[in-house]
């Protein structure tokens, strides 16, 4: 049966999705709260998997809880920590709870994170983990064994429209289609005349594109995912308006910002919608909808 998620997408509609961070812990108050807040504004939310390289509460349990909730989640899984085995597992296992949307990511450097000893498995890549998820929609699993029980999966995977160079990123784009991805969700995206340079190649592919929309909430914030964050450029005109704040208000002018953005995306018609990165401020996706008249 098809996800709720997999039927938006094809309905034509403009997609709205966000992201929901579990815990560095056992305390699920936040996570339940926000999404509580969510589940009926957004068509679909993201379960970070150990994003940046991060030791969290695991995704697929923050899965799990948007479903009890009555929230469509979408199971993030990165191929860093996990082998084939382990990844296939976990599919078995998010199918039976019909959890069937999934995010493939490689994964970032555990040097990044706060586990810098861990060792990175990387056994597959996102591209090849998409692959994995349509053979084994089709009954064999990646040792050629048959499966006792089918599964079906909404399967997505993720682009930088601002890398540069860009040439990397279409190819590995085109690999993520080829192996079978319904939807992208790309990293941040702050030029739009970048993205509309990209669509205009994406378009000639059958997937629907979300594009990344990463709040800002600080000037230093912008100026820090410039020097920090490959693939993310925050032009200088926005880091000077964020800069140009009122002092204590620059998270509203970064929500201004996100909603103006969203409103040109959606008004233009750039592509098929958006995936809201509130990182930590889930509580204002809503005001950001708001300020984008998709409310």
């Amino acid at each position: 049966m098809a996800s709720s998620f997999k039927k938006a997408l094809e309905s034509g509609k403009f997609i709205v999705t966000c992201e929901v961070a579990p815990p560095k812990g056992t305390n699920l108050d936040k996570t339940r709260h926000h999404i509580e807040l969510l589940k009926d504004k957004v068509d679909a939310m993201n379960l970070t998997d150990h994003q940046s390289s991060v030791m969290r509460y695991p995704s697929l349990g923050g899965a799990l809880l948007v479903k009890e909730m009555g929230g469509e989640p979408i199971l993030q899984m990165t191929c860093r920590d996990r082998n084939r085995m382990a990844l296939q597992a976990d599919l078995l296992f998010a199918a039976s709870r019909d959890i069937n949307n999934i995010l493939c990511l490689t994964g970032d450097s555990v040097m990044l994170g706060d586990h810098k000893e861990a060792k990175g498995v990387f056994d597959l890549d996102s591209s090849q983990l998409v692959a994995a998820i349509r053979i084994m929609e089709k009954g064999k699993d990646l040792g050629g064994n048959d499966l006792d029980g089918g599964v079906s999966f909404c399967t997505g995977a993720i682009v930088t429209p601002e890398a540069d160079p860009l040439e990397p990123q279409l190819i590995k784009f085109e690999k993520k289609i080829e192996a079978g991805a319904e939807f992208i969700q790309t990293q941040a995206v702050y030029d739009l005349e970048k993205l509309k340079s990209f669509m205009d190649y994406a378009k000639q592919f059958p997937v629907k594109i979300l594009a990344g929309i990463i709040l800002l909430t600080s000037a230093p914030m912008a100026r820090f995912m410039n020097k920090n964050i490959a693939g993310v450029n925050v032009p200088k005109s926005l880091v000077d308006e964020m800069a140009s704040a009122p002092k204590g208000r620059a998270m509203e002018k970064g929500i201004e910002i996100a909603g103006r953005m969203i409103r040109q995306i959606n008004e233009e018609k750039i592509c098929d919608g958006v995936h809201i990165m509130a990182i930590g401020k889930e509580e204002v996706v809503p005001d950001i909808m708001a300020k984008a008249g998709i409310a």
